[in-house]
């Protein structure tokens, strides 16, 4: 007789948290509009009436919440980026890096890679969005002030420095691709962070005989070996 093979038991979560779960992975793969409420209540194992319990507004209010939880752990690091700058005054290049690095993690951790829902214009055209589309913008400032500052006291050069708010973009541009390798099915690795990091500092005319130096006062910064 073969011998039987213990079964861990799934472990249930309170009702709202497996809708917002079962709801995160069907928006990300099918898309928001694709995805009927009783989808959500066969995935979550439970009533589709449990959902208008939870959420009075059904899907638009379940997309608030997830968009929400997409957005606040990276406004979290934004906080914690000007905590250390107030409390130790690191180079703006060491901040700038060090936000790109905790950006990527917080992508990286995101269930579901729940940051390509964001992605998806109909989530963004939903009501639903407009206060992610504000936290976003937030985010958005704090890397194009970095960036900006960190380009101010570049070398000069030929090139002309382009303006921070579109600097800004094209850093965030950097750590949002994240979401895209996650989408293809890649593990984020240190090496990612590395990588994306980098790219921000050259981005903003950072010097890059100093990358390995402000990487290594970004890691002390933070507390994350092999940042």
């Amino acid at each position: 007789m073969a011998p039987s093979v213990a079964v861990e038991p799934r472990v249930r979560r309170e009702p709202r948290e497996e809708i917002l779960d079962a709801a995160a992975c069907l928006f990300v793969q099918r898309g928001f509009a694709a995805t009927p409420t009783r989808d959500i209540a066969e995935a979550a194992g439970i009533a589709e009436a449990l959902i208008r319990h939870h959420f009075p507004a059904e899907k638009d209010e379940i997309l608030a919440e997830l968009l929400h939880r997409s957005i606040a752990p990276r406004l979290d690091n934004v906080e914690k980026i000007e905590d250390l700058r107030c409390a130790t005054g690191a180079a703006p290049e060491t901040l700038l890096y060090a936000l790109a690095v905790l950006d990527v993690r917080a992508l990286a951790r995101a269930p579901h890679n729940l940051g390509a829902l964001a992605r998806q214009a109909e989530a963004q055209h939903q009501r639903a969005g407009a206060p992610f589309r504000a936290a976003h913008d937030e985010l958005l400032a704090a890397y194009s002030h970095l960036a900006g500052r960190v380009s101010d006291t570049a070398p000069s050069t030929a090139l002309a420095a382009p303006a921070n708010d579109i600097l800004g973009l094209m850093v965030l541009h950097q750590t949002e691709g994240i979401i895209e390798i996650r989408s293809q099915g890649d593990q984020i690795t240190a090496n990612h962070e590395r990588s994306v990091a980098t790219a921000c500092l050259l981005l903003s005319r950072a010097d890059p005989e100093r990358i390995n130096e402000i990487a290594a006062r970004a890691r002390d910064l933070i507390g994350v070996p092999g940042a």
